[in-house]
């Protein structure tokens, strides 16, 4: 139960995708001009994570190696459909604001990324929470710049005005260069706060990113290896 749970804690701060590992930037920038964009694109990226992790971890012995990135594609592209679908059905107009986006979420890095470096290797309960844990860190971050970006942008929140008319939006921050600047925001705190991410705990030891010929007791069985031969 307490891996279970670090999965989450991970995905939600020490890794999250978009603020640590800077995966899924694409929908991240593309569609956080607003707050419900921002979990509509969050929850149907969760949803889809959570079941390819899944699906992979049952057939993880069953797929040959040959073939894993053209079956884990199969598998992505077909709930993608379904969860498209269903938000065309039940929720239209959050389907017009996401657009495309939507379908891309097939060849969305996470969803592969964490299929290849996770799921593949671990049973489904935990391939369940490490889907859980990133599509929440996923979710958040796109919520929270989104939540930005509409009150200075257009100075309303979840599309009620909270901004006095009088106080003219700043315009940026609803257009691509707002997006770079919110994201670096958020960022910067984190990083001002002291959040021990992965990488930031690397870059404290000294890490210069060679683990193939690193001494360091850490968690890369690479390291590992070679500071036994050291």
């Amino acid at each position: 139960m307490k891996k279970c749970w670090e999965r989450i804690y991970n995905g939600l701060l020490k890794e999250n995708p978009v603020l640590v590992l800077m995966l899924g930037m694409c929908p991240a920038l593309a569609v956080s001009t607003r707050a419900m964009n921002g979990i509509g694109m969050g929850l149907s990226t969760l949803a889809v994570l959570v079941l390819s992790n899944l699906v992979i971890s049952l057939l993880r012995k069953a797929i040959p190696d040959q073939v894993r990135l053209p079956a884990y594609i199969v598998i992505v592209a077909s709930l993608v459909t379904v969860t498209e679908l269903l938000i065309e059905a039940y929720l239209p107009s959050l389907y017009e604001s996401l657009g495309i986006y939507i379908p891309l979420i097939v060849v969305n890095c996470i969803i592969l990324g964490r299929a290849e470096a996770y799921a593949n290797k671990h049973t489904p309960l935990l391939s369940v929470m490490d889907g859980i844990g990133m599509g929440l860190g996923f979710t958040v971050a796109l919520t929270l710049a989104g939540l930005i970006r509409e009150v200075l942008g257009n100075g309303t929140a979840f599309g009620m005005r909270i901004l006095p008319e009088s106080i003219e939006p700043i315009g940026i921050f609803i257009q691509p260069p707002g997006a770079f600047l919110v994201f670096a925001l958020i960022i910067a705190v984190m990083n001002a706060i002291g959040i021990k991410t992965r990488q930031r705990q690397l870059v404290e030891k000294d890490c210069d990113g060679k683990c193939a010929t690193c001494a360091m007791a850490c968690d890369n069985p690479e390291a590992k290896k070679g500071g036994e031969q050291a």
